[in-house]
């Protein structure tokens, strides 16, 4: 299988859809010889910086001397990216390998179902990272977690360490109405007798967590003050991440581990990423309220002209109430994700918030330059799924839709 076929085939897996439930998984894992038990792993969890916090555990654990892999989603540029292993994306070669693993085993396992059930997309990348990751012979890999935990199909690893970011309302169709039945959820992939490293959490999530720990038998770590030295990844949230980050690092080692280099060193793709210059050109994944109003706390005091896209099943209109104020213009788009939401929507909301000056230019792409014609430092944000597009066609790559 060569990369752009292993690529199409996870396109069209696309077809399937999500499915929740770990069974498929486990004879996934089965068949292709429990790669998960041969590392390892840091299970990592939450709504908001997840993605930041993986790559901060991986960079501190690999310069603590351990061979570190990491997994995470989604990518901006190609499916490969998802999976590094000493801070480096898997080569296109290796990937298409693991995932040919994963398509025989997702062939087999499929045997064993009804006719309305299949591997899913997710399911099969997870599977070819865990692969992927025991055959380049990581010591450990820090794992992000797709959509809660309990459930998700990352949550058949046997992790030493679990860290909690932030809790907030997101996926409340599949997770629960309430912050505690989200945080629930999340903190289902607590192990007996591991240790739980929790970032700031309002009350709610900060009993269920409490709750599980005991019940687990657990260590649980409070992350109480931001880190405070020189960091590389931009924006004072980046700070909670890193102290996260740096106490679950310390308990997997179980020492005081240096800290300096990594956070001098670490970026974040995606993340208040400077793409462009005349003028300054920042894109940022921020895709829920409480992830908006941590970029604005960032940003606070500047002005920007803003290109938003949104999806569907995201409060976009708290989202706006966070992000316009940086705006003297904004230029509405949409994501190639189907669920982004009609740039007109998002214009009619912000002129109900009494919003700045606005446009409409549906073509990603199109929005981005006609917002760098306006002068302004521009800043594109609401969605994973825009930054993704943005990156790809940056790169000249194809746009991630999942």
């Amino acid at each position: 299988m060569t990369f752009r076929e292993a690529e199409e085939y996870l396109l069209g897996l696309e077809l399937f859809g999500m499915r929740f439930g770990l069974d498929r998984m486990h004879k996934l894992m089965t068949v292709l010889g429990m790669p998960q038990r041969r590392f390892a792993s840091i299970h990592v969890v939450g709504s908001n910086g997840k993605s930041s916090t993986v790559r901060m555990i991986a960079a501190i654990l690999e310069r603590h001397g351990l061979r570190t892999g990491s997994y995470t989603s989604p990518h901006l540029s190609t499916f490969a990216e998802r999976v590094e292993v000493g801070e480096r994306p898997l080569p296109e070669p290796a990937f298409a390998a693991a995932v040919a693993r994963a398509a025989h085993a997702a062939e087999l396992v499929n045997r064993t179902l009804g006719h309305d059930d299949e591997v899913t997309q997710f399911e099969a990348l997870t599977a070819a990272a865990y692969h992927a990751l025991a055959s380049s012979g990581v010591e450990v890999a820090v794992i992000e977690a797709g959509l809660g935990g309990r459930y998700d199909a990352t949550n058949v690893i046997p992790s030493r360490v679990q860290a909690l970011t932030t809790v907030g309302l997101e996926h409340t169709r599949w997770l629960g109405p309430t912050v505690e039945d989200i945080a629930r959820e999340k903190l289902a992939v607590v192990r007996d007798h591991a240790t739980l490293v929790t970032g700031p959490l309002v009350p709610e999530a900060e009993a269920v967590a409490a709750e599980v720990a005991a019940a687990r038998h657990a260590r649980h770590v409070r992350v109480t003050e931001p880190w405070a030295g020189a960091l590389g990844a931009r924006g004072d949230f980046q700070r909670w991440n890193f102290a996260v980050a740096a106490a679950a690092a310390e308990a997997f080692v179980g020492e005081p581990v240096a800290l300096e280099e990594a956070a001098k060193e670490i970026r974040v793709p995606g993340r208040l990423e400077q793409i462009g210059d005349s003028p300054v050109t920042l894109i940022d994944s921020a895709h829920n309220p409480d992830g908006a109003r941590a970029l604005a706390e960032a940003l606070a005091g500047q002005r920007f002209t803003g290109v938003v896209a949104i999806l569907d099943d995201k409060d976009a209109a708290a989202m706006l109430r966070e992000l316009l104020p940086l705006f003297q213009k904004v230029v509405f788009t949409r994501s190639a994700n189907p669920r982004s939401l009609p740039p007109a929507t998002l214009e009619s909301l912000s002129a109900q918030l009494n919003g700045p000056p606005s446009e409409v230019v549906a073509d990603p792409a199109r929005a981005l330059e006609r917002a760098r014609q306006l002068g302004a430092p521009v800043l594109a944000t609401g969605s994973i799924y825009l930054v993704a597009d943005l990156v790809s066609q940056r790169r000249g790559a194809r746009a991630s839709t999942l």
